[in-house]
């Protein structure tokens, strides 16, 4: 089996931000298949960049996606289906 590239793990997270709208610690750890120390640091990484935001909701940390995180999800996209088309893996 390949490990995720950096870039894969990432998309991993904004995927689970995205699905879930404002996704807690917890439900991006599971749903990226991260340890808790490896997320926190791309979590903070993401927020650097300005792609997730950190939010408060009823006594609880969420990260939502910006609008900037949001055009980097789906020029993502078109670029892995340009990829996949020439049977390259992203």
């Amino acid at each position: 089996m390949r490990r995720r590239s950096k870039l894969r793990i990432l998309v991993d997270i904004l995927r689970v931000v995205e699905e879930e709208g404002a996704a807690k610690v917890t439900h991006i750890l599971y749903g990226a298949n991260l340890s808790y120390d490896r997320l926190v640091k791309y979590l903070a990484e993401l927020e650097d960049k300005g792609l997730v935001a950190k939010r408060e909701r009823e006594g609880s940390t969420v990260y939502v996606l910006t609008e900037k995180g949001r055009r980097f999800l789906r020029e993502f996209r078109k670029v892995e289906k340009f990829a996949e088309a020439f049977g390259i893996e992203i």
